[in-house]
């Protein structure tokens, strides 16, 4: 079996944010494949169909973004997968807009729901799709621009990135997550390089910027 897990924070007020994606592609795969994502189990909303033939797992944690490792350290630990059986599909302020970047490991890169994660499974040894949502507009702060909505311009840019995602999924579970990343690294809609101002603020301060938005206060 292999699990899915889609990143993102619960409840309608996230509904379809920048920070969901993840969460919006587990629904694609869903709506595709008719498996029911109801099952309230692991910290998470689960549900378990067939995808190529192979049994999966799909998962929406549900413990917002930044213990997102708590569910899939759940599910890794009672069905005893392997780190290469558990795909995550996150957010990456840091591509362009609909640009996928498809890894079979790596560091966090300073997101807060996959360092959970490799907290969880101590490891970094794990497929993950990053979906690019572009880069912070000017004037926005951080924690606002991921919890927000995509303009009308970005909606059909992401329909397509998530199209996307749903077929590197397919190809990881056919074939193999170097195939995925041959046939899906492109980037669709690249942007011109523009020169950045100096920042005031390091990885650490952005890093917190996110996780405090990931965990709403009230």
């Amino acid at each position: 079996m292999k699990a899915i897990i889609g990143l993102g924070n619960p409840g309608i007020k996230y509904a379809g944010t920048r920070h969901n994606i993840g969460f919006d592609t587990v629904t694609a795969l869903a709506d595709k494949y008719n498996i029911k994502i109801k099952d309230k189990k692991f910290n998470g909303l689960v549900g378990e169909g067939f995808i190529e033939g192979e049994k999966v797992m799909l998962v929406q944690p549900q413990t917002f973004m930044n213990l997102s490792g708590e569910c899939v350290g759940l599910i890794a630990g009672f069905y005893k997968l392997e780190p290469e059986d558990i795909i995550v599909i996150c957010d990456d302020i840091n591509l362009d807009t609909g640009r996928l970047r498809i890894r079979a490991k790596g560091s966090a890169g300073g997101h807060n729901g996959l360092k959970n994660i490799i907290a969880h499974l101590g490891t970094e040894t794990f497929p993950r799709i990053r979906i690019g949502v572009g880069e912070k507009t000017e004037g926005w702060d951080l924690a606002d621009y991921v919890l927000a909505r995509f303009s009308k311009d970005d909606e059909p840019i992401m329909r397509e990135a998530i199209k996307n995602a749903v077929g590197a999924v397919e190809t990881w579970i056919s074939d193999d997550i170097g195939t995925a990343m041959n046939r899906y690294n492109i980037n669709p809609n690249p942007k011109p390089k523009k020169e950045k101002t100096p920042q005031t603020s390091n990885v650490s301060e952005t890093a917190g910027a996110i996780e405090a938005a990931d965990v709403p206060a009230e």
